[in-house]
C-alpha cells in the first residue's frame, strides 16, 4: 500500500467518523471484552500459520467468526480465489460498520449476527456449506452454552474434508470443538502477544 493510498484511507475514515484500526480495536476491547479474545491484534507470524493448510483452490466460500478490525480479511483476500465469497460474522456492530466501510472487496461481506446462526447465515447468502471456518473468539468467557452451540453449528456447516480453524490464548476451547469435530491438529505460536494455541478441526 502506498503513502499516497494510506493517507487517502485516513481522509476517508475520519470524514465518515470511523476510528482507525487501533483505536476500532481498543473500543471494542473496553466495550465487549468478553467477546474480544485479545487487546492486541494477531500477529502476522500467528496468521500465516493459521492459514497454512487451507486448500485455496478448492475454496468457495470462507467464513470467520470475530473479525473484529480484519487483522486477517487482507491474508485471506489475495489467497482467496475470484469466484469465491468470504463472510465475516460479528456481534459487535462497530466492528460490522468499520469493516463495511474498510473492506471495498465485492467478495467480502460482514454480517452481524451470532456465531452459533451461520448455518441460517450460509444459506441467506445463497450456499449450502462452508469450506473453512476461522475463529479467534475466546471460547472459555462466552456465556454457558455459547461455545457448544457454536462448535455444533460449526461442524454441521462443514462440507466434508473442510475444517475449523481456532487460535486461542486458553485450551479450554477444545472441550467446545472435539465433540462435534475430534480430529483435531494443534500448533502453538509462541512469537505472538500472548502466545497461541492454534488448531485445525476436521469434518470427516
Amino acid at each position: 500500500m502506498t503513502v499516497s493510498t494510506t493517507a487517502a484511507r485516513r481522509q476517508r475514515r475520519a470524514a465518515a467518523g470511523v476510528p482507525s484500526p487501533w483505536g476500532m480495536f481498543l473500543r471494542g476491547f473496553f466495550k465487549h471484552p468478553v467477546m474480544v479474545g485479545s487487546i492486541v491484534p494477531s500477529s502476522g507470524k500467528l496468521i500465516r500459520k493459521m492459514l497454512g493448510p487451507v486448500d485455496w483452490e478448492n475454496t468457495r466460500l470462507f467464513v470467520e467468526y470475530g473479525p473484529g478490525v480484519g487483522t486477517f480479511c487482507p491474508h485471506i483476500l489475495e489467497r482467496l480465489p475470484a469466484d469465491a465469497k468470504y463472510i465475516a460474522i460479528d456481534t459487535n456492530p462497530d466492528f460490522i460498520r468499520y469493516l463495511r466501510h474498510e473492506i471495498t472487496d465485492p467478495r467480502f461481506m460482514a454480517v452481524g449476527g451470532s456465531a452459533a446462526d451461520v448455518r441460517q447465515i450460509v444459506n441467506d447468502h445463497g450456499f449450502d456449506h462452508a469450506d473453512y471456518v476461522l475463529s479467534g473468539l475466546p471460547f472459555s468467557t462466552l456465556p454457558a452454552g455459547v461455545g457448544d452451540a457454536i462448535g455444533q453449528a460449526t461442524a454441521d456447516v462443514l462440507r466434508p474434508g473442510g475444517a475449523f480453524l481456532v487460535y486461542q490464548f486458553s485450551p479450554k476451547c477444545r472441550d467446545f470443538i472435539e465433540p462435534y469435530l475430534p480430529r483435531i491438529d494443534h500448533d502453538m505460536e509462541w512469537w505472538n502477544v500472548p502466545p497461541a494455541q492454534l488448531y485445525w478441526a476436521w469434518k470427516d
